[in-house]
This record gives C-alpha cells, structure tokens and sequence, in this order.
C-alpha cells in the first residue's frame, strides 16, 4: 500500500511501465519480497489458522470493520448496470480494475445489492505480511491468498475457491494482477480468473469503476474521488468449449467490455500513452 510521499514515485512507475508496455507489472515500493521459506511459513498459517475458533472470532471482527466501510463508500460511490445481473443465482467470479488498497469496498456494494453479506477476494500471499489493521484484515477476512507455490494452489487454493462458489457465494479476482494507484484505464487481463470460471462452471460478473474528481484536496494533496461502479454484461462458459478456450474467449470478452466502458465513462478512445489525467485526483 502507497502512503504520502511515495505516491509520486509509485505514479513514475505507472508512467514508466506505460512505456514499457509492462501494463500488469507491480509498481508499488516497499512490497515485501518472500522467500520460498517464508511463503511456506505464510501459507501454512493461513491454512492451519482456519482450523481454530480464534479464526472465526477474528474473521467476524475483520467484517464488522470491512462493512463499516462499506456504508461509508455507499454515500460517495453509484453502481449503474445492476439489470444486467437481475436475477442472477448461485456462485459467480466478479472482476474489476485494481486502482486502490480499498477498490473491494466498492465490489461488496455490488455484491450486498445482489443479496450477499460476504464477498470472498482473491490476494496475493505477499499481502499475508502486512502489519496493523490493513495486516489483519488481509489475514481474517474473507481472503483467499494466491501463489506461485505450486503445491499450494493444488492441494489447498482451488479446493477451498470451487467449495466458495458451489456453495454460492461470491469471489473477486483482479485479473490486471497488480494495483495502480488511482489509474483510471483498464489494463490487459490475465486470464487465471476465466481458468477458474470455465472450471467451475460460473459465470463471470464483469465491473469497472470509474473514477470522478473532486474540487476537494485531501490531505496528501490529491483531490478526492466518487466512483461509479459500472456493472457490465456477464459473460457465462460455453458448454461446447473447453476450459482453455473458455479461458481465452472469456478474458477476451471481458477485456472489451471494460474498453468499452472506459471510452463511454471518459468518452474518448482507449490507449496507454500516459497522459494528464490518468491518475485520479492528480495532474499527472
């Protein structure tokens, strides 16, 4: 997470990666580097925490406080789109562009429209290692850390995400992978959350959040933000094609989808030349 004064150097990274054509690199400073040892160390906890009543105690706690905030986002956040999933049942994958530590306060106003109390979201095992409340409710939350840890991902990951979704609840994968701050374009997409919806036989509920400034400076010298939550078509697997084609035909799908968005949000087309106003709430 960015804080004060290394927002301008996360922006130059957002910058420089726009040159590189490296549109889902991290960009962040001061992410924690994991070892092989202390990934195991991370992901055995996560997994034997699960087992104690503590766990619950502590997951309830993380969600009073996440839901508070989700009240709070309710007042500067609109969600249009929501006939697109009326009627929509059972278990599905959301996904959306990842601009902000909090961006998923948003998705659980979505998902609280559609009837649910919980949305589970997908982290990366390196947000395991965050300290005081951001750190808590990385580790008793509904999280589901996601790794490079082959093992992991087998025996423990893709268990756990198809009994969420046969069970009917909701998931939330950022498929640009890593958060930019404040950045307004959608991102190219990998394709891990389609993988997931084509194998578990769910739909995937496509979002994008646009971002609107306002004349309000906030204390670090950027300019508040309302968001609008725009809920765009669902995109269901094809039952005459197999997993990998799913998987590329629904990332495809998606990925227009949130192009199509942006250019009706800020009506103009979409390209990664970074320019002023990619970054909300600032002239960069």
């Amino acid at each position: 997470m960015i804080v004060g004064d290394k927002r301008d150097e996360v922006i130059a990274n957002i910058r420089q990666a726009c040159v590189n054509k490296t549109y889902n690199m991290k960009v962040e400073v001061d992410d924690p580097a994991l070892t092989a040892a202390q990934q195991k160390h991370l992901l055995d906890h996560y997994i034997n925490n699960r087992k104690f009543f503590r766990n619950k105690v502590n997951n309830l706690i993380a969600n009073l406080v996440i839901n508070s905030n989700v009240k709070k986002m309710h007042r500067i956040t609109r969600i249009h789109g929501l006939d697109y999933i009326k009627g929509l049942s059972g278990g599905a994958i959301l996904t959306c562009n990842h601009f902000n530590p909090i961006d998923n306060v948003i998705v659980r106003l979505l998902a609280k429209e559609m009837g649910h109390n919980r949305l589970y979201v997908v982290i990366q095992d390196t947000n395991l290692m965050m300290k005081g409340l951001f750190g808590f409710l990385m580790n008793y939350a509904d999280v589901l850390p996601i790794s490079n840890n082959h093992k992991y991902m087998s025996k423990h990951f893709e268990p756990m995400l198809g009994d969420i979704l046969d069970s009917g609840k909701l998931v939330l994968i950022y498929p640009e992978q890593e958060m930019w701050f404040n950045y307004r374009k959608p991102r190219p997409l990998k394709s891990g959350a389609y993988q997931y919806a084509a194998k578990f036989n769910v739909p995937v509920i496509s979002c994008f959040v646009e971002m609107t400034d306002l004349p309000i400076v906030g204390p670090e010298g950027f300019r508040q933000v309302t968001y609008t939550l725009h809920v765009l078509k669902p995109i269901y697997p094809d039952p005459g094609k197999t997993i990998r084609e799913n998987r590329t035909a629904m990332c495809h799908r998606d990925y227009q989808q949130k192009k199509e968005a942006y250019e009706i949000a800020y009506r103009k087309p979409l390209d990664y030349c970074f320019e002023p106003g990619d970054i909300a709430g600032s002239d960069f």
